[in-house]
């Protein structure tokens, strides 16, 4: 019995270490899964800020076909060499601007000048010798009438006259040619406007029709739209625009001028020209979009990216309130008639839905999906923002 006892003993031990353990393990694994599934209990809940968010309500939009096209000058010119050369100097620089007929460059006239010379010199001479075969013919229409030569000898100074006459003015038409070679070394602007870029250097040799400067005048300015067959069919001279110029807020009044006859090889797009109402602060060769034809109406509308169409039914997130607390809450809408609200400054594609409250508090789509019931609340200066905005 007394060895028996200790035997016992150490299996008691082994036994409580053991149940120890497994308590130890089990409130650890416990832990764990507490821990774990706190996270998702926190992620319920999405700050948002007053950028993320906009009121639907009643807007005027403007339907009509969408356009984009390149502002150009109505006076644009690429100024090149007439005659080949050095290129000696150039007057104008970019951003100048030049009144028509100012010097833009000059070409070295040296070579130009020696062959107007020498071609106003053959004329000189080519005159003095019609002036003695017209004297000689003189001379010898009185003598055939006096019987002293034969006619054929008239004749015949008839012709050297004639001649030397022609040469004369052949000459004269050389030397003029020459003339025109020495005038065109010299390269004026065909319009006042403004020097738009270079392409060469003073020093450099240019040959005929290399290119030297562009000219543009900003006081007239268009913007080419292409338009594909179809939809240049609707479209009349006279119909107004709204554009909008690069990302400047503000919109530009335009009006279809011209419309071309054919469409253009290759692309099949038939080019459309609108005149802007106003140029101010324009440049030639921007980038321009806008809505073409006027046709408004009043509607419930909300920007057409704020849509989502990840379901059957297009839908919107709206913000609701549901008790004290604000939601996200899922929409279906219909969708409507498209176009833009001219009169705010986003100039975005609106869409005119039905199936949503008017002042609903609708989310733009640079928030993303978010889940049904999820929680929100606004950043410090969203609140503030829609507290001085509450009546």
């Amino acid at each position: 019995m007394k060895k028996i006892a200790p035997r016992w003993i150490v299996i008691g031990v082994i036994v409580l270490a053991l149940a120890a353990g497994i308590f130890r393990a089990m409130s650890n694994k416990s832990a764990q899964q507490a821990a774990a599934s706190a996270p998702a209990m926190v992620q319920t809940q999405v700050e948002l800020a007053s950028t993320d968010v906009m009121k639907a309500e009643l807007r005027d939009i403007t339907q009509g076909l969408e356009v984009s096209g390149t502002v150009k000058a109505v006076n644009y010119a690429v100024i090149k060499a007439r005659v080949a050369g050095e290129l000696k100097e150039v007057v104008a620089r970019e951003g100048d601007a030049v009144k028509a007929g100012d010097v833009l460059a000059r070409i070295d006239p040296t070579e130009y000048q020696r062959r107007w010379q020498q071609a106003a010199e053959t004329a000189s001479a080519a005159k003095s010798q019609m002036e003695i075969a017209q004297r000689a013919w003189d001379s010898n229409k009185a003598l055939v009438d006096q019987g002293f030569i034969s006619k054929a000898a008239m004749d015949n100074s008839i012709a050297s006259y004639q001649g030397a006459v022609a040469s004369h003015k052949a000459a004269i038409a050389g030397a003029d040619v020459a003339r025109k070679a020495l005038d065109d070394a010299t390269l004026r602007a065909p319009f006042a406007g403004i020097v738009s870029g270079r392409a060469a250097q003073v020093g450099e040799r240019v040959a005929i029709d290399a290119k030297i400067m562009e000219l543009v005048d900003l006081s007239q300015l268009e913007v080419e739209v292409p338009l594909s067959p179809s939809e240049s069919m609707d479209v009349r001279v006279g119909q107004t625009a709204a554009l909008q110029v690069e990302d400047r807020q503000t919109t530009v009044g335009a009006k279809v001028k011209r419309i071309s006859p054919s469409a253009q090889t290759g692309s099949r797009s038939v080019l459309i020209y609108l005149t802007l109402d106003t140029a101010e602060g324009l440049r030639h060769g921007l980038f321009a979009k806008g809505i073409l034809g006027m046709g408004k109406s009043q509607m419930l509308a909300v920007p057409l990216s704020a849509v989502r169409t990840d379901r059957a039914q297009p839908y919107v997130q709206v913000v609701e309130q549901v008790g004290d607390q604000l939601q996200v809450a899922h929409k279906t809408v219909t969708l409507g008639v498209r176009g833009m609200d001219l009169a705010k400054p986003e100039s975005e594609t609106m869409v005119g839905v039905t199936g949503l409250n008017e002042g609903s508090t609708v989310l733009k789509s640079n928030v993303g999906a978010l889940r049904e019931g999820m929680v929100v609340k606004y950043t410090a200066a969203a609140a503030s923002s829609a507290a001085s905005t509450t009546p």
